[in-house]
C-alpha cells in the first residue's frame, strides 16, 4: 500500500507531509484502538517498521504525547524503554515514532510476571524522577472538575453521586508535588520483548502526583495478585500514596473511568468504572 492509499486514514495534507518525511510506505497494520479518533499505524519504510499517529482537532492525546516525546521521554529512550520520535507536525496533529517489537504485556503470561511488574516500576521511577514542582491548588481544581463532571449525563447511580458529592465536599484538599506521569500506566501499554519491559502511549502525559501511575494497577492487577503490587514497589523503591488523597485519586480515577466509557460506548469498560466506584466509595465506610 503506498502513501497514496494514506488517503483511508490521512487528510490530503496530511499524507503530503507524510511522503515527505518518509517517501512511499506501506500499511503494515492498523493498530488504533477506534474509541477515539486517535489513529495509531504501523508502517514499513526503507526496510524499517515505524509509527505513525494522528488525532482530531478535539484530541487532546496528541498534544499531550507531542509534548511528552518533546521533553520527558528521552531518559527512557536511552534506557531502551520507550520509542524515540522521529518526525513531528504539531499543526497538522501528526507524529512518526520509532517501532517497538514486543508483544502487547496485557492477555499474555507477562501480565501476572512479578519481574515485569519489577521492570515496570524501575521505569516509571525513572519517569517520575526527572524533575518535579509544588502546585498549592492542584487538588482543589481537580475536585471541582470531578464534581463537574457529575453534573453531566452518565449512568452512576444517583445514590453514587450523592455519596460522592458528601465526600468531595468535606475534602480538604492540600497543595501537591507533581511530577511527569503517563496517566495509564497498565500492561495494555508495557511491550514485553525477550523478558524486557518496553512502554508506549504517552497520550495521556500530564503534570500529577506521583501516585496516580499507582490507580490503574491499584484498580486490577494489584487486587488479583499482592505479588505484583510488592514487586511494582520494590522496583519503584518507596510508595508514593498517602492518605486520604490516595483515597480520593481512586474515587476521581472511577468516576473518570465511568465517565468516559460511557461516552465512548464502551460497556465493558463503563462496567469496570462502576465497580472501581463501589470499591473507591467503600473505602470512605
Amino acid at each position: 500500500m503506498m502513501v497514496d492509499d494514506l488517503a483511508k486514514y490521512l487528510t490530503t495534507k496530511q499524507a503530503a507531509q507524510v511522503r515527505v518525511w518518509l517517501g512511499n510506505v506501506e500499511v503494515i497494520r492498523d493498530l488504533s484502538w477506534n474509541l477515539t479518533d486517535t489513529i495509531v499505524l504501523r508502517l514499513r519504510s526503507d526496510q524499517r517498521d515505524i509509527i505513525l499517529k494522528t488525532g482530531g482537532a478535539g484530541n487532546h492525546h496528541i498534544s499531550r504525547e507531542l509534548q511528552a516525546h518533546r521533553r520527558y521521554t528521552g531518559t527512557l529512550k536511552s534506557l531502551g524503554l520507550a520509542a524515540g520520535m522521529l518526525f513531528h507536525d504539531e499543526k497538522l496533529r501528526l507524529m512518526v515514532l520509532e517501532y517497538l517489537p514486543g508483544t502487547l504485556c496485557v492477555g499474555t503470561r507477562h501480565e501476572y510476571s512479578p519481574d515485569i511488574y519489577h521492570q515496570a516500576g524501575a521505569a516509571l521511577k525513572v519517569f517520575h524522577q526527572q524533575t518535579q514542582h509544588f502546585d498549592h491548588h492542584y487538588e482543589s481544581r481537580l475536585t471541582e472538575k470531578f464534581r463537574h463532571l457529575l453534573s453531566l449525563q452518565h449512568r452512576i447511580s444517583r445514590n453514587h453521586c450523592q455519596q460522592m458529592e458528601r465526600i468531595l465536599g468535606a475534602y480538604l484538599p492540600r497543595g501537591v508535588v507533581l511530577v511527569p506521569t503517563h496517566g495509564d500506566w497498565q500492561p495494555r501499554n508495557w511491550l514485553v520483548e525477550e523478558g524486557r519491559l518496553r512502554v508506549i502511549d504517552f497520550g495521556r502525559f500530564d503534570f500529577r502526583p506521583p501516585a496516580s501511575d499507582f490507580a490503574r494497577l491499584a484498580s486490577q492487577q494489584f487486587k488479583e495478585l499482592p505479588a505484583l503490587e510488592s514487586a511494582f514497589l520494590e522496583g519503584y523503591g518507596e510508595d508514593p500514596r498517602q492518605e486520604p488523597a490516595w483515597s480520593i485519586m481512586l474515587l476521581r480515577e472511577a468516576v473518570g473511568t465511568a465517565i468516559w466509557a460511557y461516552e465512548v460506548g464502551d460497556d465493558e469498560f463503563e462496567a469496570q468504572g462502576h465497580q472501581m466506584i463501589h470499591e473507591a466509595l467503600a473505602r470512605f465506610e
